[in-house]
């Protein structure tokens, strides 16, 4: 049995990433704890690690708190995977500009490899940092990506994502934003044209900034996502071609499940699993096409996704403990 080391265990994520990991068929999960009080603080040094005899630490932490424990277990030859949005964006800019922070490991951000399976397979298995994405851009590039790469999308006539998220997504911290009394029976937008998964989307996909407008609303549900997406064809296509491209670019991939008969996903079909559900409907005279697309933020979102990346670190099968 592999042993793999999980940090953060206690948050959302990482509960949910310990469930996952405990009906693996081949690893164990190693429960390793962090004060962030300042009191107390364990520290993971490249020594401590490897005598911890790990393959692989998961770190389910906030961003500055990956940015601090990252590099020891990279230096004790220990592959990362982390949950957080530190090594996403590839350059300090784009941190700084989305995050409102410095970011002190261009290196890291620069080496990192972005954990989405679906678009960047062989870069994952080969790498010893991966930035496991955000639950919305996993949803939004896996419904965009194919359709880019085929030009089917008026990029001119722009995109819009309409994306709505359970709470859990925010966090276990609880904030004046996500009490209960602010969720029940309540909708409401957050980080408009500010929200920083934004650039993951643009990174992965080639959007420019200018095409793509998303907006983040919050659901009174726990888990979740359900992303309605928006834009002209670049020429006239219906409900059949375009679920023929998503055919094609998703034959053999076992998460990525394609709905061909004009019904849409809903977030009953995707909890507790790590499936992404994509609907389509099209009219093919005004060229109007709205795309929508549902995940579970916790596993597809979160730690299904970080354990498909494990599993192409260790050179196992991709669905193994997923399924």
């Amino acid at each position: 049995m592999t042993r793999v080391g999980v940090i953060g265990h206690t948050g959302y994520s990482g509960a949910e990433l310990v469930k996952i990991l405990r009906h693996h068929p081949n690893v164990t999960p190693v429960l390793l704890d962090y004060r962030a009080d300042g009191m107390e603080r364990f520290q993971y040094s490249p020594q401590v690690l490897r005598e911890e005899g790990l393959r692989v630490l998961f770190l389910a932490t906030a961003a500055e708190v990956s940015i601090e424990l990252a590099p020891a277990a990279l230096d004790a030859g220990v592959r990362v995977i982390d949950l957080s949005g530190a090594f996403r964006l590839r350059t300090v800019e784009n941190y700084e500009r989305w995050y409102g922070a410095e970011h002190p490991r261009p290196d890291l951000l620069a080496e990192a490899a972005y954990g989405l399976p679906e678009f960047c397979r062989a870069r994952i298995a080969a790498a010893r940092l991966i930035a496991n994405p955000g639950c919305y851009p996993t949803a939004a590039n896996l419904a965009l990506g194919p359709l880019l790469e085929e030009g089917l999308i008026d990029r001119a006539a722009g995109v819009v994502c309409d994306a709505k998220s359970g709470v859990s997504g925010a966090g276990k911290k609880p904030t004046a934003q996500t009490h209960f009394c602010e969720v029940t029976e309540n909708l409401s937008a957050y980080a408009v044209l500010q929200h920083r998964h934004v650039p993951e989307v643009l990174l992965t996909s080639g959007l420019e900034e200018s095409e793509f407008s998303f907006t983040a609303q919050l659901l009174p549900v726990h888990r979740g996502i359900l992303e309605t997406i928006y834009f002209r064809a670049s020429r006239a296509v219906d409900r059949d071609g375009i679920a023929a491209v998503y055919r094609r670019r998703y034959q053999g991939e076992a998460f990525v499940r394609v709905y061909e008969d004009g019904r849409m996903p809903d977030l009953q079909g995707v909890a507790h699993t790590n499936y992404c559900d994509l609907g389509i409907q099209a009219d093919p005279a005004s060229r109007r096409v709205v795309v929508v697309a549902a995940i579970d933020n916790l596993v597809k979102g979160a730690a299904g996704q970080a354990i498909q990346n494990m599993n192409l670190v260790l050179g196992r099968p991709e669905t193994e403990g997923l399924l």
